[in-house]
């Protein structure tokens, strides 16, 4: 069952992802030639929790880390670790921050130094992609029509949509129904109502998008070796126009 947030839920929402949004802007500040990948994760971490609020990915079936960090061929659910980050490479963070019952949930890839033209454009389809499959998360339309629009943005632009990993609903759960695919599907999906709360996350690369998982259980790869970046934001569906984005200030 899709839960319909009320204006409450999306005011205790939206605290929530001001807090995570927060958080991005200092790991994301923190990103440079030397530094580990723990070292920004526990840069948010700090913020979260000196904030007030419980880091969403902390401890979910067992992850052992408040963000998810992910570099260069690595797609999603990297875990922060001694990995010195290197000019030339992309890293990708993935967090959350549960605040009063509801929680939120982010990404962006950002480049460190200098990187290639072939990464910083797969960076910006990669965001671009995401704000095309927005357009479509509108009251009438239904979730079929986001991933269209991401993959028909991604596509011509020799981009490749990771088909394994996926947006969902979010709120009092960090995955809430409905699942929503970064492409085009068979199924429709529901119906998108006002007050949905939506998590969108285009994932793409520049080689084939097929995924392979590291024996930690949580790194997932791209199988060729190619680049992968991810942008996502909460959003709600409102009444009229434009979807509402939660974790932008």
């Amino acid at each position: 069952m899709i839960a319909v947030k009320s204006a409450e839920e999306i005011r205790r929402m939206r605290a929530a992802a001001l807090i995570a949004a927060d958080a991005m802007e200092k790991a994301l500040a923190a990103v440079r030639e030397g530094i580990t990948t723990a070292e920004i994760d526990a840069i948010a971490y700090h913020y979260i929790t000196e904030a007030g609020a419980v880091p969403s990915f902390k401890g979910y079936n067992g992850f052992p880390a408040t963000a998810c960090i992910s570099v260069n061929e690595e797609i999603v659910h990297g875990i922060p670790g001694e990995r010195r980050l290197k000019e030339g490479d992309i890293v990708s963070i993935d967090l959350g921050a549960y605040f009063h019952g509801y929680h939120s949930d982010m990404a962006r890839t950002v480049g460190v130094g200098k990187i290639s033209k072939e990464a910083q454009k797969l960076i910006d389809v990669s965001k671009a992609s995401f704000f095309r499959g927005i357009e479509q998360a509108v009251a009438g339309k239904r979730i079929v029509d986001i991933g269209r629009a991401i993959e028909n943005y991604a596509l011509p632009n020799g981009m490749y949509v990771i088909r394994d990993y996926i947006g969902h609903g979010i709120g009092q759960m960090l995955h809430e129904e409905p699942d929503i695919p970064n492409y085009e599907t068979h199924r429709k999906g529901p119906v998108l109502q006002p007050g949905m709360a939506l998590a969108i996350e285009p994932m793409l690369s520049l080689g084939t998008g097929e995924a392979v998982v590291a024996g930690n259980g949580w790194t997932a790869s791209t199988k060729d070796g190619s680049l992968s970046a991810h942008y996502e934001n909460t959003v709600i569906v409102t009444e009229e126009g434009p979807c509402m984005i939660l974790t932008i200030r």
